[in-house]
C-alpha cells in the first residue's frame, strides 16, 4: 500500500473523529422489553420439532435488555428474536421485542431465518443461490450464519412470523427462501401514518457524461424500459438545452416509493392501451411503448411507507462545481456511480469516485448499456472497474449482485462495511439487473433516526440548497435538517446576509416531496414558504435557526485541518480554491498554515487558517470540508472558527 493512501485513510479517520467530538450523541437509555401477561397466547401452531432443537431454545427466551443505540438491528437481535419465535409460551415476548425492533428502526427491519451462508461465498458472483448436499447443516466455523432449523421448523417460524406481524399492524414481505437449508429473508415494514413520518433514501447518481444516468432514473422511477434512443431520460430534463444536447446540467432530483409490502408505487396504464386491456403486471418493467398515467410526487408520498430520493447530478466537467454542491449540499446516504459498459469508467467517473471516497459515502457501481457492448468490450471495463475498486486508493472488494440472495445481504451490509462496494450489470432497453437493483433500492438503510447524525433534540439547524419565488407564496427554500424539529407557524432567523445578520421571519406552510406537513425533523429534506421575504434576500449556503434573543454569529475565518490530496506545484499562503463545506460554496483565501516551511504539496498535511473571500458564512467546528481550484483538491474538516 502506497504512503498516500495510508495518509488519507487515516485521516479520514481523525476526521470522522473530530465529527464525532462536536457532535456528541444523545445518550442511550435502557429499555426494558415489556413481557405479556402469562395468560397470553400466540397465533402460531404447536411445534413439532425435535426434543433437543425446542429444549435449547427454551433456555434462551427469556425477555432481554436492550440498549436503544442504534436505528438498526443487530445480528444478536436477529438471534434472540428467532429464538423466541421458535418457543410458543415466548411469543408475547417474540411480538414485543419486535414492536420495539420496528419502532427503533422507524417502522422497517429486514429479517433473516434460518442459517445463512457465509458473506464470502455470497460475494462470489453467481445466478443461483447457494445450496448444501441434503442433510448437511452448514458448520459456524465456516462461516455459517444463524440457527439451523429443519423445513417443518422453519415453515412454522415463517408462519407465527406472519401472524406476529399482522397483529402488529404491519406487513411481511418474504425476499427470498430457500431449502439447502432452510432459509429465508423477510421484510417487516409498518405502512407510514403520514408523509411526516415515511422513511426517506438519499442516492446521489453520478458519473460521466453519456454514461446513463438520467436514462437509469427515467426507467426505475416511470417503470417503462428504454427503446435505446433516449425517450426514458427525456421525462427528467428542466432546460431546453437538456432535451436539444441529451445532457443534465443541473441538479435533478426524482423519486421513488415503495409500498409496505415492498412493491415499487408505479402509475396505472392508460386506458385502451395493450397493457391495459392484457393486465399487464403493472409492478414490472413494460416495453418502452407502454403509456402510463401521470403521478404526481405528492401522490407517490401519500401512498409511500418508503422514498428513494435520486439526486441527478451533470456528468459533463464543466458542470462539476453544480455536481460538487450536489454531493456536500445533498448529505447522501450512498452514491450511484454508473459507467457505461461500452466506454468503461472514463472522464468524470474517476473524479466522481474520488470525491464520493473523500467524503466517507457508500458507492454503489452499475455498468449499464450492457445490450449494446460487445461481449469483450464487456468484459473490460469489467475488469477496469474492478481494478480500480482494488486498488490502494479505494480499497474496495467488488461484489457482482447476479441473484437475489447477494442483493438482499449486500444491501444491508455495504453502508456499514466500507470495505465492499456492490456492481450491478444493468440494460434500461432489455430491462436485466433493473429488479435486483431496484430490490436494493427498496432495502438500502436510511441514515434518518441517526441521533449521532442528526439529533432531534438540538436546536433547529436548517441549510439552504434551492431558492424558488412561487406565485401566490412568495419565497420558498428547500434543504435538509440538520438537528431539531420545527413546525408550520414557527418563529426563525434566516442568514447570514452580507453584513453577516440574521433576519427574522416565520414559517408559513412546509412540503415534504410536494405534500403538506405540519412538522419536520432532523434528517428529513423539506421545502418551507417564507412569511414576507423577498427573493432577493435569501440564498443558497443560507441556514435557517430557532428564534433567539441573541442570533447566531457568521463566520468570516476559521481553522481548518487538512489533507492536499493533488497539486501540481505548491500551494502558498493567499492561495484562492471554491471550498464546498455543506451546503456552503464560496471562494476562500489560505491566510496562514502551521508548515515550517510556509507551503504545501501533495499529500502534505496542515493546520490551515482560511477567510471567505465575498461575505461570512455559517460554519461550525466538525463540519467536513472539500476545496478545489482546477485539478487542485484538498479534504479536511473544521476545527476552530476564529474571531
Amino acid at each position: 500500500m502506497s504512503s498516500s493512501t495510508s495518509k488519507l485513510k487515516s485521516f479520514q479517520n481523525e476526521m470522522e473523529s473530530i465529527s464525532r467530538q462536536y457532535n456528541q450523541p444523545v445518550p442511550a437509555k435502557s429499555i426494558v422489553v415489556p413481557t405479556s401477561p402469562q395468560g397470553s397466547k400466540g397465533k402460531g401452531k404447536e411445534l413439532t420439532a425435535e426434543g433437543d432443537q425446542v429444549a435449547s431454545i427454551k433456555k434462551e427466551a427469556k425477555a432481554p435488555q436492550l440498549e436503544a443505540e442504534p436505528h438498526s438491528t443487530t445480528d444478536e437481535e436477529h438471534d434472540r428474536l428467532q429464538t423466541l419465535l421458535l418457543d410458543e409460551p415466548a411469543l408475547p415476548q417474540a411480538r414485543d421485542l419486535l414492536a420495539h425492533l420496528l419502532l427503533r428502526a422507524k417502522g422497517e427491519i429486514v429479517l433473516p431465518l434460518g442459517r445463512h451462508p457465509p458473506l464470502a461465498q455470497l460475494w462470489v458472483p453467481t445466478d443461483v443461490p447457494i445450496s448444501l448436499p441434503a442433510g448437511e447443516q452448514g458448520k459456524a466455523e465456516d462461516g455459517w450464519r444463524g440457527p439451523y432449523l429443519t423445513t417443518e421448523v422453519h415453515l412454522q417460524a415463517m408462519q407465527r412470523l406472519r401472524d406476529i406481524v399482522d397483529e402488529i399492524g404491519g406487513f411481511d414481505t418474504a425476499l427470498f427462501q430457500s431449502t439447502q437449508p432452510p432459509r429465508s429473508f423477510h421484510l417487516l415494514r409498518l405502512p407510514a401514518t403520514s408523509v411526516e413520518s415515511t422513511i426517506e433514501v438519499r442516492c446521489a447518481v453520478v458519473g460521466n457524461v453519456d454514461s446513463g444516468k438520467s436514462t437509469t432514473l427515467g426507467v426505475l422511477t416511470r417503470g417503462a424500459l428504454d427503446d435505446g434512443r433516449g425517450k426514458a431520460r427525456g421525462v427528467l430534463f428542466r432546460h431546453k438545452h437538456e432535451m436539444e444536447t441529451g445532457r443534465t446540467s443541473s441538479v435533478g432530483m426524482e423519486i421513488l416509493g415503495f409500498s409496505a409490502e415492498g412493491h415499487p408505487i408505479l402509475p396505472s396504464y392508460h386506458v385502451g392501451t395493450t397493457e391495459a386491456n392484457t393486465g399487464y403486471d403493472k409492478l414490472a418493467f413494460a416495453p418502452a411503448t407502454a403509456r402510463r398515467e401521470k403521478m404526481g410526487w405528492d401522490e407517490i408520498s401519500a401512498r409511500a411507507s418508503r422514498i428513494v430520493s435520486f439526486i441527478d447530478l451533470a456528468g459533463h466537467e464543466r458542470y462539476l462545481k453544480t455536481s460538487l454542491f450536489g454531493l456536500t449540499s445533498g448529505a447522501p446516504d450512498c452514491v450511484l456511480l454508473m459507467v457505461g459498459g461500452n466506454a468503461g469508467m472514463i472522464g468524470m467517473s474517476k473524479e466522481h469516485l474520488a470525491i464520493a471516497l473523500a467524503l466517507s459515502v457508500p458507492v454503489i457501481v452499475a455498468i449499464t448499456k450492457v445490450d449494446m457492448t460487445p461481449p469483450n468490450v464487456l468484459e473490460e471495463t469489467k475488469k477496469q472497474v474492478m481494478k480500480i475498486l482494488r486498488s490502494p486508493g479505494c480499497r474496495k472488494t467488488p461484489v457482482f449482485v447476479k441473484n437475489l440472495e447477494t442483493a438482499i445481504e449486500i444491501s444491508q451490509t455495504f453502508t456499514k462495511d466500507r470495505s465492499v462496494c456492490p456492481v450491478f450489470m444493468l440494460s434500461n432497453v432489455t430491462g436485466e439487473g433493473l429488479e435486483l437493483f431496484r430490490t436494493l433500492l427498496n432495502l438500502v438503510p436510511s441514515s434518518e433516526g441517526d441521533q449521532e447524525k442528526y439529533p432531534v433534540d438540538q436546536p433547529l439547524e436548517y441549510a439552504i440548497t434551492e431558492v424558488w419565488s412561487v406565485p401566490h407564496v412568495g419565497t420558498v427554500v428547500n434543504g435538509l435538517i440538520a438537528s431539531g424539529k420545527i413546525h408550520a407557524g414557527d418563529p426563525i432567523l434566516f442568514g447570514p446576509d452580507s453584513t453577516g445578520a440574521f433576519q427574522s421571519s416565520v414559517v408559513k406552510s412546509i412540503q415534504r416531496k410536494r405534500a403538506p406537513v405540519n412538522s419536520a425533523e432532523a434528517g428529513q429534506c423539506v421545502s418551507f414558504a417564507l412569511k414576507r421575504v423577498r427573493r432577493a434576500a435569501v440564498r443558497k449556503g443560507m441556514v435557517i435557526v430557532q428564534k433567539t434573543e441573541v442570533p447566531p454569529k457568521a463566520v468570516r475565518r476559521f481553522e481548518g485541518q487538512v489533507l492536499i490530496l493533488y497539486h501540481n506545484s505548491t500551494l502558498q499562503r493567499n492561495y484562492q480554491a471554491m471550498l464546498h463545506c455543506g451546503a456552503v460554496r464560496q471562494t476562500v483565501r489560505i491566510i496562514s498554515m502551521d508548515n515550517p516551511q510556509g507551503i504545501l504539496r501533495t499529500g502534505d498535511r496542515a493546520t490551515v487558517e482560511f477567510e471567505f473571500m465575498t461575505h461570512p458564512e455559517f460554519i461550525k467546528a466538525g463540519m467536513k470540508l472539500l476545496f478545489r481550484e482546477g485539478k487542485t483538491k484538498g479534504l479536511g474538516v473544521v476545527t476552530r472558527i476564529l474571531p
